[in-house]
């Protein structure tokens, strides 16, 4: 079978291979924000009602960030590989291949998931204190991680079947999904942290329980929509087919999951030098951290939409599409953050009075609104440049760039901000990693884009 689809083939008349690039993106990002922005208000809820409960339980549930994102960009690598793959073989027109590999990619993310759930149950007190979490928060993290360990196969597989949709260039069921989980979340959390008459009060247990019934059913709705079944091929699986299938998306899906994981590896050992200045940092670095990830949710998730289209046109050979659209792509990425920064300014004093439990908290929280938002245009840069990698089939440039980026730059800086100016200098460190970094990502893509060009001429 030709690797490049005939000029009337339904691969080349589709939007990702022909339609205005601008558009197309436009069109597939919007609602991927809408869903996301919905999914992390999860993390902001969570922290609004759990900040009630005092700053101990709101500094317990911010040491469990840097784990609870370890799996979802575990889910998010399996994901990345999972569009790629299936994207290349649509741009292809080798249909006969796609259901097979997304069905088989569905597998495999519920079978990581039970081994989190595994692996994580017997771990929570040696985990946590290892990051830095001492007798007073423990409790509250048995509480937490003790609840949502047990969800961990859905979180991973709605991403992974999200994935799937996306590379047929369908997001608006992904956005819609993600919605629906993220006002279920909004609903539960104060039922469950706070009871409401025959419902007990469970604490942050509540807040874990109301996450993972919201991804359940998500995953239940997902499962259940007829245009998914189009697309899973449950005829024909065997552990032949699975081996098969498995060896094809590991090639891109193993080195993406281990560069997703290099970011909450990195996070983790930044909240434990962030730990060294007591409860109220690490109160103020975890609300700052999910505000600075729902800062970053439009890069995000044009970096999801952007993937499969240079998947596709890189399998019909159309270099030319993949390089306007990167480009344009890191453009605008600069412009929109630095935007995002100066609207954080003015949003400042209320988030502060809003999220800060006391003003040494507020104090803290102020200094990294002020400092980590600064970077995240250049950190967008990064995260464009790692997902295009990725999308062109180069997973170690990808892997590369995390490493230098994050243990290279960002936690040797922010280790030594910290011995210079306490917090503050960590944050400083964080910003100056990303502006380095973001000139070191566009030198390798340009290099990368270079030789696909070459290799085609």
């Amino acid at each position: 079978m030709s690797s490049t689809p005939s000029p009337d083939s339904p691969a080349r008349r589709g939007s990702m291979l022909e339609a205005p690039i601008g558009r197309t993106l436009v069109r597939k990002t919007l609602p991927v924000i809408g869903g996301m922005l919905a999914m992390m208000t999860f993390n902001l809820v969570d922290a609004w009602y759990i900040a009630k409960l005092g700053t101990v339980p709101l500094a317990a549930v911010s040491f469990t960030f840097p784990v609870v994102f370890a799996v979802i960009s575990l889910a998010i690598g399996l994901g990345i590989g999972t569009s790629a793959v299936v994207g290349r073989l649509l741009g292809q027109g080798r249909h006969d291949l796609v259901a097979r590999r997304a069905t088989d990619a569905v597998f495999l993310s519920l079978l990581v998931g039970a081994l989190v759930t595994l692996a994580g149950l017997p771990s929570i007190e040696a985990l946590f204190s290892l990051l830095g979490a001492d007798a007073t928060l423990m409790p509250y993290l048995d509480a937490y991680m003790g609840v949502w360990y047990w969800g961990a196969a859905l979180v991973i597989a709605p991403r992974i079947i999200n994935s799937v949709l996306r590379a047929h260039g369908n997001t608006l069921a992904a956005g819609l999904s993600m919605g629906a989980a993220a006002v279920l979340n909004l609903v539960l959390d104060p039922l469950l942290i706070f009871g409401v008459g025959p419902v007990p009060a469970m604490g942050v247990a509540g807040a874990a329980l109301a996450t993972v019934l919201s991804w359940g059913l998500m995953t239940l709705g997902l499962i259940c929509q007829p245009r998914l079944r189009g697309l899973i091929a449950l005829r024909g699986l065997s552990l032949s087919a699975l081996a098969e299938s498995w060896q094809a998306l590991g090639r891109i899906a193993l080195p993406a999951a281990v560069t997703s994981l290099f970011t909450p590896v990195a996070m983790a050992l930044v909240t434990r030098i962030v730990a060294d200045h007591g409860h109220a940092a690490v109160a103020a670095f975890g609300v700052g951290s999910r505000l600075d990830a729902i800062a970053q949710i439009v890069v995000l998730a044009l970096s999801m939409t952007l993937s499969p289209l240079v998947s596709q046109n890189l399998g019909a050979g159309q270099l030319a599409r993949v390089r306007r659209a990167i480009g344009g792509c890191l453009g605008f990425v600069l412009v929109w953050q630095l935007a995002i920064w100066a609207g954080l300014q003015g949003l400042a004093p209320w988030l502060t009075a809003r999220y800060a439990e006391g003003p040494e908290v507020g104090q803290v929280l102020r200094a990294f609104i002020w400092l980590v938002p600064l970077g995240l245009g250049a950190q967008g840069v990064v995260i464009l440049s790692v997902s295009s990698l990725n999308a062109l089939h180069r997973p170690r440039d990808a892997m590369a760039l995390s490493v230098v980026r994050l243990f290279v730059l960002f936690v040797p800086l922010a280790w030594l901000g910290s011995r210079l100016a306490g917090p503050q200098g960590i944050f400083t460190g964080m910003l100056t990693a990303n502006l380095i970094m973001a000139g070191i990502a566009w030198w390798r893509l340009r290099a990368v884009l270079a030789h696909q060009r070459q290799s085609q001429g």
